[in-house]
């Protein structure tokens, strides 16, 4: 399994014409992979529309990103999409595929720049602490790039932004969070972190 996770940068106010066009791209007779996750960002960088999709083989997502880059209207955007950044993900190989469901309504997506050869370290950080901080709440996805710059990616989704605050703190006060030995093979000045709510016809919600 591999994931595509599209960001997209909308016109003021587009996010309204991409919730309606985006899942008809998705779904168009000639696409490949699935829609799983359609989200607006409410906190972070604003104007932004995140899409995730999963594929079955490197194949697939070739594919779908050669009819995006030909396109002249990819994902449906002519009227509203003003720019589009595709990387292609492999999830950690521990953790279960992701599946549509109603697991937030809030979710956090937080993406690092990874300094060199610092992904194997903190891949095995991860797989030592993981489970202690799954104690407390979900994880949809936990991944890194396999193509361009590297990147490690995760997806939490809460109740509320209270919830989070609240969750991301008992983490923290018990030790079970970050993982010890990954930070340090993270770029410091490379973080993002960005509270999403799910768009009309996203599967996740």
């Amino acid at each position: 399994m591999l994931y595509e996770l599209a960001t997209l940068t909308t016109a003021i106010g587009g996010a309204g014409a991409a919730a309606k066009a985006i899942p008809g791209w998705c779904g168009d007779a000639g696409a490949k992979g699935r829609l799983l996750g359609l989200w607006s960002t409410d906190l972070g960088t604003l104007n932004r529309v995140v899409v995730l999709r999963g594929f079955a083989s490197a194949e697939e997502v070739q594919a779908e990103r050669r009819r995006a880059m030909m396109s002249a209207s990819p994902f449906n955007g002519g009227g509203w999409l003003t720019a589009m950044q595709l990387d292609t993900y492999m999830p950690l190989s521990w953790l279960p595929p992701v599946e549509p469901g109603a697991y937030g309504p809030v979710y956090e997506l937080r993406s690092y720049g990874v300094r060199p050869h610092g992904l194997p370290p903190l891949i095995e950080a991860w797989r030592n602490q993981l489970p202690g901080r799954l104690a407390l709440s979900k994880l949809l996805v936990a991944m890194h790039t396999v193509d361009g710059p590297t990147r490690f990616t995760h997806i939490w989704p809460y109740a509320s932004t209270d919830a989070r605050a609240a969750i991301r703190g008992e983490a923290v006060k018990g030790g079970n969070w970050p993982p010890k030995g990954g930070p340090e093979n993270l770029f410091g000045e490379d973080m993002q972190s960005w509270i999403c709510l799910p768009m009309a016809g996203s599967p996740l919600t």
